[in-house]
């Protein structure tokens, strides 16, 4: 899978530690083995994307096992269709899912964030992965390059997604339903406010071939429930009573409920 320049669009190659373009444009790659990609005009803020806390909270909860029925669905969706890669993961925060989807496929696998304390995570854990620093909105990959793209929990963009797809390549789509973790909302909001939510949208450019609903209890306790809130978006949400109730809670029995869609590029 190759990589484009985000400043002029041409060809990315490997230049003693650095990526580098014909015009001469370069980018260091990190210590961890990361790079950079990510334009300054492109930043919609000094450090976008998740803190080194919230990556660090993400990791603990996910390497505990709670979300593990998620990852086994995409690993099974991706057998059942006899994908091998290259997989492209787009929102890949600290790479627990993509690392165990690439691992069971066999599968050379890129990931991307905003965040750069998120890639930084990855790419000091999962070595034999590619990991960027750079935005869904400007991937900085060649079209056509994967064959799988995923993103799970993140943003949507389908004209990009068809780009960096190659013909017939799917897309795994994984958003949270209605009820996806009740409980720690009934804790942290006075009130619920139900939402219709469309859980499986149509997207131009993409056929659907499949919706699998994913949904389970888990139990977490002691410093996990605060991960687990620490990796939602309800963590710029909570108001102080809803604080003060979260931090008396030391045991939590909840609802994972999500649906993962899966899309084939038309």
């Amino acid at each position: 899978m190759n990589l484009i320049c985000p400043v002029c669009g041409e060809q990315l190659n490997i230049r003693d530690r650095q990526y580098v373009c014909p015009q001469q444009h370069s980018f260091d790659i990190a210590r961890q083995g990361h790079v950079n990609l990510l334009a300054v005009q492109l930043k919609h803020s000094k450090n976008p994307g998740d803190t080194k806390e919230q990556v660090a909270s993400r990791r603990e909860f996910l390497e505990g096992g709670f979300y593990e029925p998620i990852s086994n669905a995409l690993i099974d969706a991706a057998r059942d269709l006899g994908l091998s890669g290259p997989v492209l993961d787009v929102g890949c925060g600290e790479g627990w899912y993509a690392a165990r989807l690439a691992d069971a496929l066999g599968a050379e696998l890129t990931g991307l964030d905003i965040s750069k304390e998120a890639v930084r995570a990855a790419a000091a854990k999962y070595k034999r992965c590619r990991w960027l620093v750079a935005t869904a909105a400007h991937i900085p990959v060649e079209d056509g390059a994967a064959q799988l793209l995923t993103s799970l929990f993140a943003l949507t963009l389908p004209e990009e997604f068809a780009r960096v797809l190659a013909p017939g390549g799917y897309f795994f789509q994984v958003v949270a339903a209605e009820d996806h973790l009740l409980g720690l909302k009934g804790i942290i909001y006075d009130e619920l406010h139900h939402k219709q939510k469309d859980t499986v949208p149509d997207l131009p450019g993409f056929t659907l071939v499949k919706s699998v609903p994913i949904r389970f209890l888990f139990t977490v306790e002691g410093p996990q429930v605060q991960n687990l809130f620490a990796m939602t978006p309800h963590l710029f949400r909570i108001g102080r009573n809803g604080a003060e109730r979260l931090r008396n809670t030391q045991t939590l029995t909840d609802t994972a409920s999500c649906v993962l869609n899966v899309y084939r590029r038309r």
